[in-house]
């Protein structure tokens, strides 16, 4: 696999450089609510920029259905990368029409450009690989050289991904070279024992990796929604809770199988309402009342987990421990991950919301290990699936 280092040996002064990034990140109207994902897609582009190249960024943003729509345009991603690159990101009002075109004739060497919202153009994500290969050989005209740092796409078979990988000189960036080796980290000899934390809503969402997971792993510690579908699979009462009906038999499967290794919450946060003004209780797994929802792992629960993150060598935490937005039902999140940082495990955050609860909880970032940017993607590297991204740079 080649890398943006051998890029930059070869000399990238006044070459147009195609970097995809990943740069989906929260949006209150126009505003940016967590600029996590804009700050990890620094050092690549400012490292090409320094070295004179003529940076052409691409990128999505949300799930626009293949037709420019202003609620997901990229215009406000470009001022805040400006803003962090202390200088102005010119920004292609289209993703390879006429505005992308004289946007890249434009730049100057060291200058960056931020192409308008891939998706935008309904042949990235077609199921028809001619017309991902179509909409490559535009974007190929647009650059000499391309670097793939958006790890948090590369799980996809999409035109900025893979197609465009096949068109021209292609290079990982440094973020996807650091969130392959933690990948590898964890998939071959990691340190024990090793502790995955496990939240997040659903279960039929985290199926494969729970079944990936449990015969490598010392402990998965289940929070979020999901742990009430398992809760109810040993025949307690979970009220309006969260519940996937049709999974409980799978549940009950999972613990009947692994026991030791799957570790529920032994007491739970209830409220009366999904706000932040609800009236709320803590009570034993055991007693949730009817017609309250448990919406966070409760005190015991913390001090339970927290006990056995404090032993792990390695831990994996991938989707909060409860609604960690709403005041109320953010210490379970803020529990579990205050103990990773504790420990002196290695620990990686599976990206997405828990990378997000991180920031709002105000966590200290360097206290992980690693953290990151690509949730879906970790977790099906952790499945043991080929991310095609990665392997089209490994030829």
């Amino acid at each position: 696999m080649k890398t943006l280092d051998d890029l930059l040996a070869e000399g990238v002064t006044g070459r147009r450089v195609l970097v995809r990034a990943d740069l989906n990140v929260p949006l209150d109207g126009d505003t940016i609510t967590d600029d996590g994902r804009v700050r990890a897609s620094l050092p690549t582009i400012s490292a090409l920029s320094q070295a004179g190249a003529r940076v052409v960024v691409a990128a999505h943003l949300g799930r626009p259905k293949g037709a420019p729509d202003a609620k997901y345009s990229l215009a406000p991603v470009a001022k805040r990368l400006g803003d962090l690159l202390g200088s102005p990101v010119a920004f292609a009002a289209d993703v390879v029409g006429p505005s992308a075109k004289s946007t890249v004739d434009a730049l100057a060497d060291g200058g960056v450009a931020l192409l308008e919202n891939v998706r935008f153009d309904a042949r990235e994500t077609s199921k028809d690989a001619a017309e991902r290969g179509a909409l490559a050989d535009e974007f190929a005209a647009l650059a000499d050289a391309f670097v793939s740092d958006g790890f948090g796409v590369v799980h996809r078979e999409q035109a900025s991904v893979y197609e465009i990988a096949t068109k021209l000189p292609a290079y990982a960036g440094g973020l996807v070279l650091a969130e392959v080796e933690v990948l590898r980290t964890l998939t071959g000899e990691p340190k024990r024992p090793y502790v995955v934390a496990l939240g997040g809503s659903k279960v039929s969402d985290k199926l494969a990796v729970i079944s990936s997971l449990l015969p490598k792993v010392d402990a998965i510690l289940v929070g979020g929604g999901m742990c009430f579908t398992f809760l109810a699979a040993q025949g307690l009462g979970v009220g309006d809770s969260l519940l996937e009906a049709d999974m409980i038999d799978t549940c009950k499967r999972l613990l009947a199988e692994h026991p030791e290794k799957i570790v529920l919450p032994a007491d739970v946060v209830i409220a009366d309402d999904f706000s932040a003004e609800a009236n709320t209780q803590t009570v034993l797994a055991a007693n949730i009342r009817e017609g309250w929802k448990g919406l966070d792992i409760g005190p015991i629960t913390v001090e339970r987990y927290g006990e056995i993150l404090a032993g792990a060598g390695t831990v994996f935490w991938n989707g909060p421990m409860g609604v960690f937005e709403l005041a109320p039902f953010a210490d379970g999140t803020r529990g579990v991950a205050q103990a990773i940082v504790d420990s002196s495990a290695f620990s990686v955050v599976g990206g997405g919301d828990s990378a997000a609860a991180v920031r709002l909880l105000g966590l200290p970032e360097d206290g992980f290990s690693h953290i990151s940017t690509g949730g879906g993607a970790s977790l099906e590297y952790l499945e043991g699936k080929q991310l095609p991204g990665v392997a089209v740079l490994e030829g």
